[in-house]
């Protein structure tokens, strides 16, 4: 078995450890993925949500999910380790996927109770294992997390289209009976949450030291005990978690109070590091904030997005017949399959030229990208026909623009949050990078909850419009966002010291 040392002194682009996280992400988010592209649909067409109130519904149930990863990166950091909270997050996931699958019309709010409490237990953790694959400044770090994140998409794109076009009649209609759909629809995700679990107790054997208990020394006894009740605190807490997320003001109240609660609980963590490494931690909470307002635009894909590819796009592109939602939810992952590689190479080949751009830079790109790709749906309304119908080809060339913007801000936002955060407090830090993609998600679903008012009562093609004009306020913003974080990038980089 290699040693820590041994495992981050590996030879070429990528430590083999990084594959066998790699695949078991992979089957992970095949199944949140496609869990997310089914729930607004769902519960427009089966539970009769208005529009408005299930974008609403939507961003709660996203901002609880992200909420958790904050509170699941805390017990990995202080009780559980990253190993066995990813493996009991993994079962929570796994339980929720199968009471969806078996009737989701009457357990919908009870299974996405599991779900996203287990989902709050893996997702931090893995990401962390990955940091920890490589030394402090390793310049492979970014493209490790490039190629990582390829896994994540992988996963999204199979899991995004197969479960929505399933459930909606567009894939299989003939096997699938259709009275079974939505529930074959979610026993995918069921299905692939196993998988993904057996391959992380594979992966283990080649992980050395990574991700083990924080509490060694502890008397055996003692740490079984703290960790049983941490299993039995996160069961206990699932029904409270269903009845704040079936009723979305609940969440208003739990997203004003965690977010400041999470920063004081930061600066009370800051006390035991340096000063340059508080610098460090300052310069991430930048990132954090401005990472929110990325999300809040980005996640309108599964929320007024969703809306707005069932209604008003038509379902071809160059003569192939696809399901408008299938498209919407895989098509950005498609995209970071393609290219994450190769935006990884280029990472690399710039900083052995010494001309990378570093990380506030990257983060400004991707606002940048993220407005171009808005303003490309808002100009999809010039393509529509009387009926309010418009090009899905047009569509899905948003998301390629956007697709880089995530590949200059996500990827690279979670490796420097492994590089700006001390390794004992790097799950945390990592909670809050996600608990940001919480408000992300929450501000998503206000967004799209206005888009949905705006327009209720219209004709589709009113719709469109309404829609589209709404994506063209959405791409003024991120352009305005993209240009002071170039603006500010000297004062930021000199937070982050050494880390580029």
């Amino acid at each position: 078995m290699q040693t820590i040392e041994e495992i981050q002194n590996f030879k070429g682009k990528y430590p083999k450890q990084l594959w066998y996280l790699f695949f078991s992400e992979m089957w992970e988010r095949f199944c949140f993925y496609g869990m997310r592209g089914m729930l607004v649909i769902f519960m427009v067409s089966h539970l009769a949500m208005d529009e408005e109130v299930a974008n609403l519904q939507y961003g709660a149930t996203q901002a609880w999910v992200y909420a958790f990863t904050f509170i699941g990166g805390l017990f990995a950091d202080k009780i559980l380790g990253l190993r066995k909270s990813l493996f009991w997050g993994g079962i929570l996931m796994i339980i929720g996927s199968v009471i969806l699958a078996i009737d989701p019309r009457s357990l919908f709010f009870i299974g996405l109770g599991f779900t996203i409490v287990g989902t709050g237990f893996f997702k931090p953790n893995i990401s962390s294992m990955v940091g920890q694959l490589y030394k402090d400044n390793d310049p492979r770090r970014d493209a490790g997390f490039s190629f990582f994140y390829m896994g994540v998409n992988l996963g999204a794109f199979i899991g995004g289209y197969l479960c929505i076009a399933v459930a909606e009649g567009s894939l299989w209609k003939s096997i699938v009976p259709e009275h079974l759909r939505w529930n074959v629809g979610f026993g995918f995700a069921a299905l692939v949450m196993v998988i993904s679990l057996l391959t992380f107790t594979q992966t283990q054997k080649s992980l050395a030291t990574i991700g083990l208990s924080p509490l060694p020394n502890l008397e055996a006894s003692r740490r079984k005990l703290l960790e049983n009740l941490t299993y039995l605190g996160s069961v206990l807490i699932i029904p409270i978690v269903i009845i704040m997320v079936a009723n979305t003001e609940y969440t208003d109240y739990f997203m004003y109070a965690i977010g400041p609660i999470s920063i004081l609980y930061l600066f009370y963590e800051m006390r035991n590091f340096s000063i340059a490494e508080n610098k460090k931690l300052l310069a991430a909470l930048v990132f954090i904030l401005f990472s929110i307002v990325f999300w809040a635009f980005f996640e309108q894909s599964g929320g007024s997005l969703s809306l707005f590819a069932a209604n008003n796009l038509n379902n071809t592109i160059a003569g192939v017949t696809l399901s408008p939602n299938g498209v919407n939810n895989s098509a950005n992952s498609f995209f970071v399959i393609t290219f994450a590689a190769l935006v990884g190479l280029v990472w690399l080949w710039m900083a052995k030229k010494k001309i990378e751009p570093n990380t506030i830079i990257k983060f400004g790109l991707a606002f940048l990208f993220l407005a171009g790709g808005f303003w490309i749906f808002y100009y999809t309304q010039f393509f529509a026909d009387a009926s309010g119908r418009t090009s899905l080809g047009v569509f899905a060339f948003g998301w390629f623009i956007i697709t880089f913007g995530e590949l200059c801000l996500s990827p690279i936002g979670m490796s420097a949050m492994t590089k700006l955060s001390p390794q004992k407090t790097q799950a945390v830090i990592m909670g809050m990078w996600f608990l940001a993609s919480a408000y992300g998600q929450y501000f998503a679903g206000i967004l799209g909850a206005n888009i949905a008012k705006a327009s209720r009562n219209a004709t589709n093609l009113e719709k469109l419009n309404t829609y589209t004009d709404g994506y063209y306020q959405l791409a003024i913003y991120a352009l305005i966002a993209g240009v002071v974080l170039i603006v500010i990038s000297p004062l930021v980089k000199k937070l982050m010291q050494e880390v580029k």
